[in-house]
């Protein structure tokens, strides 16, 4: 296992892009930013996030865009997806295509950034 640290933080930095992705997007149709309000948005895909960390054993490699970046990402859009449709929540084409986009830029754009810092510091 990784250094504890690196995979609380990695965890978090996951859970709080779902939690920004969340929010945005209520921004974006003028709900309120209430925490109720973002929680209801949030916890379909923060439970995808989970469910993904899970699937891909991501506090082995916590930072790594593949497998744990990805696994996460799709797994958040997935399982995000499957249980708002469960519980009568929109999952418009438009919207499964934004969202996508979203995540992934948020999920997966940290991973990329520390990536990228990792390689400058040993330079």
């Amino acid at each position: 296992m990784r250094n504890r640290d690196t995979v609380l933080t990695a965890l978090a930095v996951d859970l709080i892009c779902v939690v920004v992705f969340s929010a945005i997007g209520r921004r974006s149709h003028a709900e309120g930013l209430s925490v109720a309000g973002i929680a209801e948005t949030a916890w379909p895909f923060l439970a995808g996030a989970v469910a993904g960390w899970v699937l891909a054993r991501g506090w082995r490699r916590p930072t790594a865009l593949a497998p744990t970046g990805l696994a996460v990402w799709v797994a958040t859009i997935v399982v995000g997806m499957l249980l708002r449709r469960a519980t009568s929540q929109g999952t418009a084409v438009s919207f499964i295509v934004v969202a996508s986009l979203m995540t992934a830029l948020l999920l997966l754009g940290w991973r990329a950034l520390a990536l990228l810092a990792g390689r400058r510091s040993v330079r």
